[in-house]
Order: C-alpha cells, then sequence, then structure tokens
C-alpha cells in the first residue's frame, strides 16, 4: 500500500468522523437515547471505503470536497443502519461490531431498530439539502440512486436472500454472486456512482466507474469470506466463522480458499483496468483494488 494511499484513507476517515459529528443529530430531550445510539453506531470506526469512494470519484471530476463529503456521510449512515439491522437477533444475531457491542446489546432490540430507521431516513434528508448541491436535478438523481442501491432491488433484497441462503441445498456462483452484488455491491457501486454523478460524468465514464465498482464489490465480498474462514476474531472486530456454523453459502465454501483468493485477485485487477479512462487521476482507486485483497480486517 502506497504511503500517498494511506494518507488519503487516513484524510477521508478523520473528516468523515467530523462530518458525521455535523449531520448527526444532537438532544437532551425525551430523544437522547435515540440520538446518543446514532452516534455510537455511525462514530463507532469502520475503515469508510464507501466514503472514500465518493471522494475519490468525485475528484476525478473536480467536484469541491465539502459536496462530496456530505454525499459521503449520507452514504455511511445508510452503510451503517444496514450493519445495526444485520446484527439484530432476528437477522446475523451478532454481539460485536467493530471490536465493541452492537447496538442491541449496548441499547436493546428496540432501540436498534430505531436507530436504524433513523441513520436510513436521516441520510435520505441530507441528499435532499440544497445546501451541499443547488442543482435539484442532481439531488434527485442522487436520491434515486440511493434508494435503489438500498431499497427492495438492491442491499435489501440481497440481505433477503442472504437469510434464505442457508436453506440452499446446493448453492453455486451465480447464486452467491448475485447475493453479494446485491447485499454488498450495490452499496459500493452507488459510492462511485455519486461521485460520478455530482460531477456530471458523461456515459463512458459513469460506465467505466461502474464497472470499476462491480468487480471492486465482488472481491471485497470474497476476501470478506476468507476473512470469515481465517481471520483473527480481535483484528476484525467481530465474531468470526459465523456463516460455515449457520451453513451459508459463501464464496468459500463454493470455490475452496485457493481458488476464492485467484478470483478475488483477477477482480482487483480488471477493477483497475477498468480505470484507464481517466489514467493517473485514478491511481487512489487503483490503490483500493490492492487495498482491498490485501487487507486483514
Amino acid at each position: 500500500m502506497s504511503l500517498r494511499f494511506e494518507a488519503a484513507l487516513s484524510a477521508c476517515t478523520e473528516d468523515m468522523v467530523r462530518e458525521l459529528e455535523i449531520v448527526l443529530p444532537n438532544s437532551d430531550g425525551a430523544e437522547s437515547r435515540l440520538h446518543e445510539a446514532m452516534h455510537y453506531a455511525a462514530l463507532a470506526g469502520g475503515k469508510r471505503l464507501r466514503a472514500f469512494l465518493v471522494l475519490q470519484c468525485a475528484s476525478l471530476f473536480g467536484v469541491s470536497r465539502s459536496s462530496a463529503l456530505r454525499v459521503a456521510a449520507a452514504i455511511e449512515l445508510i452503510h451503517t443502519y444496514s450493519l445495526v439491522h444485520d446484527d439484530l437477533p432476528c437477522m446475523d444475531d451478532d454481539d460485536v461490531r467493530r471490536g465493541q457491542p452492537t447496538v442491541h446489546i449496548k441499547y436493546d432490540q428496540a432501540t436498534a431498530v430505531l436507530t436504524g430507521d433513523a441513520l436510513l431516513t436521516l441520510a435520505f434528508e441530507i441528499l435532499g439539502d440544497e445546501s451541499y448541491q443547488a442543482d435539484p436535478a442532481i439531488r434527485a438523481r442522487l436520491v434515486v440512486a440511493m434508494a435503489k442501491a438500498a431499497g427492495p432491488q438492491g442491499m435489501v433484497a440481497g440481505q433477503m436472500i442472504d437469510l434464505a441462503s442457508e436453506d440452499v441445498a446446493e448453492p453455486n456462483v451465480q447464486h452467491i454472486t448475485r447475493l453479494q452484488q446485491l447485499k454488498t455491491g450495490a452499496l459500493i457501486a452507488v459510492s462511485c456512482e455519486a461521485g460520478a454523478i455530482l460531477g456530471r460524468a458523461s456515459e463512458h465514464q459513469f460506465l467505466a466507474l461502474h464497472a470499476y465498482a462491480h468487480d471492486l464489490g465482488l472481491a471485497f465480498q470474497i476476501v470478506d469470506d476468507i476473512l470469515d474462514t481465517e481471520g483473527d476474531a480481535e483484528a476484525m472486530g467481530k465474531a468470526v466463522n459465523k456463516d460455515s456454523e449457520r451453513g451459508k453459502a459463501t464464496f468459500v465454501s463454493v470455490l475452496g480458499i485457493e481458488r476464492a483468493r485467484t478470483q478475488a485477485r483477477m477482480l482487483a485487477d480488471q477493477a483497475a483496468k477498468h480505470l484507464e479512462p481517466f489514467a493517473e487521476k485514478a491511481d487512489l482507486l487503483k490503490d483500493l483494488a490492492n487495498f482491498v485483497i490485501e487487507r486483514r480486517n
């Protein structure tokens, strides 16, 4: 990982914390428990890769960092909402996330449900606010793109397929690929698309970033499956081996470790090639593709 990439990712993380602290609500009234839980979930750390994608894709087109940060914050809130709900006993039933108790363990299940609801709706409030983007057409495109990525044709659909996959007798790569394209890949794809929308990208540029995100998202999930099998719970900040214990279909369970590793590398290389139209301006996005498959958490 290059020093330039490390510095850019670190700057993104720091900027994202500041931005989230600005947009998250604070109250000492009767609703303060909800607001406290929202802060707890959204500021718990994480790699902020989706935010990084928004910032870097927007920078390809000279979009101001402040505008891109506001959109990145909205995506991070949607991602956090999905984690809060995924961790619930009725979903994946996890007790630890990002090295700390999950929201329903720290607070309670009802608060966790409301926290996820609040984070999701706050994200769309942010996207509709003209303070970061004066053009209503751009804001409308972002809202629609985000809704598609997060909703019944995207992330939520992927979660439903994931829950049902425990009962699939003989899962195949096509089944798992579709599952992950929706559950994980849709939000990664819209992170890149958001930068392109902000930058009024041409159709050719938009498609190039979409193809990059498609391959990056699959590589990311394959590595996640590998780490769930081989990773260390302390380094991961969450439980490992849960998918195999529950009999869930994963890339590793179908391909095996070595084939999965090879596939992840091929996808990362392919993702980088999609960025050729942007030349050296996309170097940090190429570095991200390598980071995704070399990470240990």
